[in-house]
């Protein structure tokens, strides 16, 4: 059973930086793309970043290109997201998420994802 843990959230000022960290258990972590998908409240879950299994690409939502950007560690399981000049409309629960991987097609839905972690807040605020 695929579990996920998110870290490294929390309060933010405006303009400062975060690194999230997304660790994979009860797996191996080859076969599975991970992802970041953000919710704020009220509104629908987003996606942010993917990385795919087998050659590590990388693919963004267009509205986060050069602000956020996703790494994996392959041997420690980890997956982060880094996001950089933090404005309070980032402001949202962060959750990783993984799903067997394809070769042929990103998935950026969060229907396509069949495992999740619970989340980790990130709030930007003076």
């Amino acid at each position: 059973q695929v579990q996920l843990v998110e870290s490294g959230g929390g309060l933010v000022q405006p303009g400062d930086s975060v690194r999230l960290s997304c660790a994979l258990f009860g797996s191996s972590f080859s076969g599975y793309d991970m992802a970041w998908f953000r919710q704020a409240p009220g509104k629908e879950r987003k996606f942010l970043a993917a990385i795919t299994w087998n050659s590590g690409s990388t693919h963004y939502a267009d509205s986060v290109k050069g602000q956020f950007t996703i790494s994996r560690d392959s041997a420690k399981k980890l997956v982060y997201l880094q996001g950089n000049s933090l404005k309070p409309e980032d402001t949202a629960v962060y959750y990783c998420a993984a799903t067997p991987g394809s070769s042929l097609v990103v998935y950026t839905s969060p229907g396509e994802y069949d495992y999740w972690g619970q989340g980790t807040q990130v709030t930007v605020s003076s």
